[in-house]
Parts: C-alpha cells; sequence; structure tokens
C-alpha cells in the first residue's frame, strides 16, 4: 500500500472513531433525557393522584357530615316522639293509679 493510501485508511478510521463516539455521546444524552422525562412524569402522577385523593377525602368527609346531620336530626325526633309518648303515658299511669286509690 502507498503511503497515501494508508493515510486515507487512518483518516476514516479516526473518522469512524469520532463518529462512534458522538453516537454514544448522542445515545447518552438521550437516555438522560428520557429517564428526566419519565422522572418528571412520575413525579407529576403522585402528584395528581395526592390531589385526587383529597379530593375524594373532602367529598367523602362532607358527606358523612351531611349524612350525620341528618341522622341527628332524625334521632333528635324520634328521641322527642319518644318522650312525648313517655309524658302521656306517664299521665294516663298516674290517672289510673289515681282511679284505682279513689276507687279502693
Amino acid at each position: 500500500m502507498s503511503l497515501e493510501m494508508l493515510k486515507i485508511v487512518c483518516a476514516v478510521e479516526d473518522e469512524s472513531r469520532q463518529a462512534v463516539i458522538a453516537a454514544r455521546r448522542k445515545a447518552q444524552i438521550a437516555i438522560n433525557e428520557a429517564d428526566n422525562t419519565g422522572k418528571e412524569s412520575i413525579v407529576l402522577t403522585k402528584q395528581r393522584a395526592k390531589d385526587e385523593i383529597a379530593h375524594l377525602l373532602r367529598a367523602s368527609d362532607q358527606k358523612a357530615t351531611e349524612q350525620a346531620k341528618e341522622l341527628a336530626s332524625a334521632t333528635g325526633t324520634k328521641l322527642a316522639t319518644g318522650k312525648a309518648r313517655g309524658e302521656r303515658r306517664l299521665d294516663d299511669a298516674a290517672n289510673f293509679i289515681v282511679e284505682r286509690i279513689m276507687s279502693v
């Protein structure tokens, strides 16, 4: 081989090595960017999930509070009705006892 041919072969080998090095750098940059994008996506997804959970908890707390108020109101009504019925029965029982005593 002539000296000129050797120079050409060496130059082509150098270019090839440089191309491989550049391709590896580009590949590593692409990998790093993809990794960062994936990490950002995970963080955003976690934040959205936390926000959704917080929203659902607030909604369920609000619903539970409303149901507790309704239950308390219904219980209060039943209590008042029972108390009134008990007082009437107490009056009836007292009248019955008085009548029995008076009739003896």
